[in-house]
């Protein structure tokens, strides 16, 4: 099996790396390599290659940027999904792609299932929205997963945002009314292999499509950072912050130029069913990660 990867140096691309060797041949391309903002860059790098599966995780994440930076946004997180898929249909190539919560506008009270109407607040949530109807379109075999929270052993997030920030200060403040699932790179990658290699067999009709992917569980940012700073504590990372001194704080007191959802809690139920699954809880894929970098 030949795969092409983009978005080799993100989190979830680096973790692609080390799963997908399982499956066959991996080229893992870097935005050097695959401009993912010019058309001519995009198909090049697919013909060349002439893959069996494509997987795109790379995107545009800065989700407050995407605010001022819609043209950018648009072009990698909307266009260039089609393009692939464009590629993908004339080589009859199955494409792999990754999507966010930040598709629904978090007010329900209850898991987003896939079949949910997707309202996005954001740049972000609308290009990546207007990104999984663009690759559907082009009649391409594709999985679609959508995730939440995401961190990792590489590169930046939020985990390693808040070990720095308690080793820096004594008080905190973290959003409490925003809840979701921490799920791991890791966890992606793994999920993605697995679902790859069921889809290269035969008689798998009706399994593709969108699925949500995440850790199993619920949690605020709040009790998620609590979970991270006291990891690290036991652990001997130093930590200044006190327990007492992680306050909990609402959305409205911290302001942001893109709206975040209140409810990001995805329903896996989908994804279980079709590939026989049992998803981790996050606390226990979160413990795994900080066991690396600490």
């Amino acid at each position: 099996m030949r795969l092409l990867l983009t978005g080799k140096n993100g989190q979830v691309g680096f973790e692609l790396q080390r799963a997908l060797a399982l499956l066959g041949d991996v080229v893992a391309l870097d935005r050097l390599t695959c401009d993912l903002e010019s058309e001519v860059s995009i198909r090049e790098a697919v013909r060349r290659f002439e893959p069996n599966v494509i997987v795109n995780p790379a995107a545009y994440t800065a989700v407050d940027k995407a605010e001022s930076e819609e043209g950018r946004a648009r072009a990698i997180n909307a266009r260039a999904p089609a393009i692939l898929g464009e590629e993908a249909a004339r080589l009859g190539a199955l494409v792999v792609h990754y999507s966010t919560d930040y598709v629904f506008d978090g007010k329900t009270e209850r898991f987003y299932r896939e079949t949910d109407a997707t309202t996005p607040q954001s740049i972000y949530g609308k290009t990546k929205l207007a990104g999984e109807k663009a690759l559907a379109a082009t009649g391409a075999r594709h999985v679609i997963f959508r995730s939440s929270w995401v961190y990792g052993v590489h590169g930046s997030n939020f985990v390693k945002t808040m070990l720095r920030l308690a080793g820096e200060r004594e008080t905190l403040s973290v959003v409490a009314d925003q809840i979701g699932a921490p799920t791991s790179a890791a966890l992606i990658a793994d999920v993605s292999t697995l679902v790859i290699r069921r889809l290269s067999e035969t008689n798998t009709a009706g399994l593709e499509g969108v699925y949500h992917l995440v850790a199993s569980g619920e949690t605020s940012w709040h009790e998620y950072a609590c979970h991270v700073i006291e990891y690290g504590r036991a652990k001997g990372h130093v930590i200044k912050v006190a327990p007492d001194a992680v306050r909990p704080i609402a959305t409205e007191d911290y302001p942001t130029p893109a709206k975040r959802p209140a409810n990001s809690r995805l329903d896996t139920q989908k994804l279980r069913d079709a590939f026989g699954l049992t998803l981790p809880d996050w606390r226990g894929s979160l413990d795994h990660v900080l066991e690396q970098i600490l």
